[in-house]
């Protein structure tokens, strides 16, 4: 074994070259400090790429949609976006990833790894990012608030997703009919329609969903799960829309009104039976 004479005086490890210790002592010392906000550095082009951050600078365009971005390695990965390139496979399941860190992330799915734990409940997660959103449970913080109507979130992509509700933005489309979308995961769901994907199975009985939820309603036929009560006469019900519906009947109020001949119903279904009569559909 190669002879390693340069030790740190710091944490012990050795070194065969001098120049190999001098770059080590950094890490320990991190000698590059933002004179903005007392950020240190362990080397110089760290604190460069830093510094953009108060700046404003964002030197690296996307050569496609014009989009800048402080870091190059940001803007290349921004890229494959356009260019669906996706370098990155899982060797256990050959699902693809944009960007190498999403591929760690999901490779602890296989190995069950979740090394981020909440310090109030003990619940232990993959990212970071998840155990920060969750921490906000037991906080009710909700920094994310909404310029237009104030509604607040715990997440910025959940405010993202709701300001498209205000702007009519839906920029996820169906490459089968062209249905568009205000959310990513609205389209996934939509197109099962179109592949019959349906990915959620009743350990039960065997039946299938397109959606997990769909299947957590259906495993309380199963359970006898009742989770939602009505605080007028006590009555339970699987569904929250099956609660709001017979609330009505306690309420009077009549939300579905037909178009033909202004009769009021409690619930949609019944308006749809009903408009059979003028339309002459017994379907």
């Amino acid at each position: 074994m190669a002879e390693k004479p340069f030790a740190c005086t710091t944490c012990g490890k050795c070194f065969r070259q001098k120049s190999e210790l001098a770059r080590h002592h950094k890490t320990h010392t991190k000698p590059f400090l933002c004179s903005v906000c007392g950020k240190c550095f362990n080397q110089k082009t760290g604190l460069m790429r830093h510094l953009r951050i108060h700046s404003g600078e964002k030197p690296f365009s996307c050569s496609i949609c014009g989009k800048c971005f402080r870091n190059k390695q940001h803007m290349v990965e921004h890229e494959r976006i356009h260019t669906g390139e996706k370098p990155f496979s899982c060797s256990d399941c050959g699902k693809c990833f944009r960007i190498r860190n999403n591929l760690y992330v999901h490779k602890r799915i296989h190995t069950g790894e979740r090394p981020f734990s909440c310090p109030e409940c003990e619940k232990c997660f993959t990212q970071r990012s998840d155990l920060m959103v969750h921490k906000r449970s037991h906080t009710g913080e909700k920094p994310y608030p909404c310029p237009d109507c104030g509604k607040c979130f715990t997440r910025k992509r959940s405010l993202v997703e709701h300001q498209r509700i205000h702007t009519g933005e839906k920029p996820y489309s169906c490459a089968d009919c062209g249905k568009c979308f205000n959310q990513k995961q609205a389209l996934v769901v939509h197109r099962r329609i179109h592949t019959k994907e349906k990915p959620y199975p009743c350990l039960t009985c065997g039946k299938r969903f397109n959606q997990k939820h769909a299947l957590i309603v259906h495993q309380r036929k199963h359970t006898g799960e009742k989770p939602y009560s009505c605080a007028e006469c006590g009555k339970r019900f699987i569904q929250l829309q099956t609660l709001i519906a017979h609330q009505r009947s306690h309420t009077g109020e009549r939300p579905f009104s037909c178009a033909e001949c202004g009769k009021r119903f409690i619930q949609k279904q019944s308006l749809m039976a009903h408009q059979r009569l003028h339309t002459g559909n017994k379907a």
